[in-house]
């Protein structure tokens, strides 16, 4: 099982850490031991001052399936959830600003909490899925496909050029505006819709 990841996925949240926005989908990876699953906490690590949430819809891919053209991308997810990509923002700074990789401000130990899933058939139009974040009962982002600059069916198509899709593998579709740092003691609820599918706090 693997974890696809897709950056720069939304207008607001490129412009509020004065990215460019991309012309094809921004790819990362993040590794089986990233995942936090059945609403566990997660332990602030000890390497980063400034863990950002990153909160996003995840797709669960349902069948193996490599170069997919875009009209059967639908084909290949049967699932719908709500995960955080939690993001070490001082680790990746400077990362970037010395023109390395940054998988270790992305791929650490449980940095891809995931909720629970919801069939493709419970949602009328993908095109239009709200989601959202509460943090100590504030809502801190809120998103909807809608905004997407790349679509599901887009970012199936793109990322199975490189990675053949296996089912059970993850891909997070990007955040919307919002993103800022977590702290010990903080409880996260993620939404889609009306429906709370994950809820954890950070120890």
């Amino acid at each position: 099982m693997k974890i696809i990841a897709i950056g720069r996925n939304y207008a607001e949240h490129i412009e509020e850490l004065n990215n460019e926005q991309p012309s094809s989908p921004v790819v990362f990876l993040k590794p089986d031991t990233a995942l936090l699953k059945n609403n566990a906490p997660f332990y602030h690590p000890e390497f980063s001052k400034n863990i950002h949430h990153e909160a996003e819809l995840v797709l669960k891919v349902s069948k193996e399936g490599k170069y997919i053209q875009k009209q059967f991308s639908h084909r290949y997810f049967d699932e719908i959830g709500i995960g955080i990509d939690f993001t070490a923002r001082d680790l990746q700074d400077q990362c970037k600003s010395k023109g390395l990789p940054w998988e270790i401000a992305k791929a650490f130990n449980n940095s891809a909490p995931i909720g629970g899933f919801l069939p493709v058939s419970e949602f009328k139009d993908l095109s239009d899925i709200d989601f959202h974040l509460l943090i100590n009962g504030e809502l801190r982002q809120k998103g909807n496909t809608s905004m997407m600059l790349f679509d599901f069916d887009s970012i199936i198509a793109y990322v199975s050029q490189f990675f053949t899709l296996k089912k059970g593998d993850l891909i997070f579709t990007g955040t919307p505006a919002g993103v800022g740092k977590v702290s010990i003691g903080d409880h996260l609820e993620g939404f889609i819709g009306d429906k709370k599918l994950l809820d954890f706090e950070v120890k």
